[in-house]
């Protein structure tokens, strides 16, 4: 059984990439029963995941990945997010927790990106709206993925910042970053703030490139 501040969950993680890996292999290190979605579940560099690093996770299509998820992750890139929903199916996802940890990344014009959806509007708010029976949180998105569990810098513990319209859903998402080992989160508010979090990961983009390396991360200092 997990020891953790979030009880024992069957958790479901759309999206393969190292974004997905690193929160499916989190989960699972804390006790919960993950299984990784993609579509297509039989591709050989998945399969070889599953089998080494990935090792006692399940791996399945949106939809069976959708289905299983008592809580789900959506951790593919952007631009594909409302695709994803589509062919997880709207209807396996409501009542649930749905953690949103994409940026909407436009890099047509080179590096570094700038935002495919910006001013009035989100890709946090997007996918509630495509998930209105669940229940969203922004969470994950303004930090690097070597850091999403176990963070540490020399300067001590990062913020995670958190936006999503379910105050219990966000105390999940809270319990969630404790068994990570974060200390707890600073709510901004609804799931509007996606896009000062998103415009947020935009920043912490141009500081690595300047400093052509990714190992920092954002600290709120309360005085």
């Amino acid at each position: 059984m997990a020891s953790g501040r979030l009880a024992q969950s069957r958790v479901g993680v759309l999206g393969t990439g190292e974004v997905g890996r690193r929160l499916a292999a989190g989960f699972f290190g804390c006790g919960h029963d993950v299984m990784i979605g993609s579509r297509d579940p039989g591709k050989t560099e998945l399969r070889e995941w599953l089998s080494d690093g990935g090792a006692g996770i399940a791996g399945g299509t949106f939809a069976e990945t959708a289905e299983h998820g008592e809580l789900l992750v959506l951790a593919v890139l952007g631009d594909a997010a409302e695709q994803a929903i589509a062919d997880a199916g709207p209807n396996r996802c409501g009542g649930k927790v749905v953690i949103d940890v994409m940026n909407p990344l436009d890099f047509s014009g080179g590096f570094p990106p700038k935002l495919s959806i910006s001013g009035e509007d989100s890709l946090g708010e997007r996918v509630q709206r495509a998930l209105p029976d669940a229940k969203v949180v922004k969470a994950f998105n303004t930090i690097g993925s070597p850091y999403f569990v176990n963070p540490h810098f020399s300067e001590g513990l990062p913020t995670m910042l958190i936006a999503g319209d379910d105050e219990a859903a966000k105390r999940t998402v809270g319990d969630v970053l404790a068994d990570f080992g974060w200390p707890d989160p600073v709510d901004i508010g609804g799931i509007e703030g996606s896009r000062e979090l998103e415009a947020i990961c935009i920043a912490w983009v141009k500081i690595g490139g300047t400093r052509g390396a990714w190992d920092h991360g954002f600290k709120l200092l309360i005085g």
